[in-house]
């Protein structure tokens, strides 16, 4: 006797794959994901002991403590501690240096000298800052440490020229594009025709300007402090409360940076 043959099963609909989330615009990001992302970065943590060291110094070069000598103190050795511990985070930080100039797109030989100075004159300092370092933590003899501290200033203050004159460079090729850019929008709008595209490229370009001329502030703050390091504050602009505020300016501006690029 034949076996009656099985129902066939009904075919199973695919299941609907769940809608996939975009993701949000910097600018829409959760606070606490950006500080997280932030935070795992060597710059970003760098950047925050860089501000809380020159507002130690600002407060310390200000008159507000000298009615309490022992609160003083104590700010003077956390500012040293802080100072101690940023160099810390540098060692291989020379090597992004590296990569940047061997990266780097030149179109002549005063652009190619100009990046060898910038990125030489910076991976240079921080190759220094290892050993710098390493003598104030004891591992080499202290008496180099300040041999090492006049090499570490020279060359950060030969790379921020470097830096400084590639950044002046940028800016002209932004202007430019910035000017042909409001050209075409002026076009489209005697046209009557759309330019939205065109706009949105010339906020970021304005933006970019933007960031581009903070990095030149941090890059002159930077540099008056390398140079006051070279003459060792014995020149007229040598001043506590000048050199403290031109700290803290930078390390605000190079934080803005991280975060925003972060």
């Amino acid at each position: 006797m034949d076996a009656e043959p099985s129902a066939s099963a009904p075919p199973q609909k695919p299941k609907a794959k769940p809608p996939s989330v975009a993701p949000k615009p910097k600018n829409e990001r959760d606070f606490l994901n950006h500080v997280e992302a932030y935070l795992a970065k060597r710059d970003g943590v760098d950047k925050l002991l860089k501000i809380s060291r020159y507002a130690t110094k600002v407060v310390l070069a200000s008159s507000l403590l000298r009615s309490d000598p022992n609160l003083s103190q104590r700010l003077k050795s956390f500012e040293s501690s802080v100072g101690v511990s940023r160099k810390a985070f540098r060692l291989g930080k020379f090597v992004q240096d590296l990569n940047a100039l061997r990266n780097s797109r030149v179109d002549s030989k005063h652009e190619l000298l100009l990046s060898l100075i910038a990125y030489g004159g910076e991976g240079l300092y921080y190759f220094v800052e290892q050993f710098v370092w390493l003598a104030k933590s004891g591992l080499i003899d202290p008496k180099h440490s300040r041999t090492f501290q006049k090499i570490s200033a020279w060359t950060e203050f030969v790379g921020y020229f470097g830096s400084v004159a590639l950044k002046f460079r940028d800016l002209r090729v932004i202007a430019e594009d910035e000017a042909c850019l409001k050209s075409s929008i002026e076009i489209a709008v005697l046209r009557g025709v759309g330019c939205g595209e065109e706009e949105a490229r010339l906020g970021k370009l304005r933006e970019k300007k933007l960031m581009k001329r903070l990095s030149i502030v941090q890059d002159l703050a930077d540099g008056l402090m390398a140079l006051d390091d070279i003459v060792d504050g014995k020149a007229p602009f040598s001043r506590p409360l000048l050199m403290s505020s031109a700290g803290l300016l930078s390390a605000l501006i190079s934080t803005h940076k991280n975060w925003v690029s972060c």
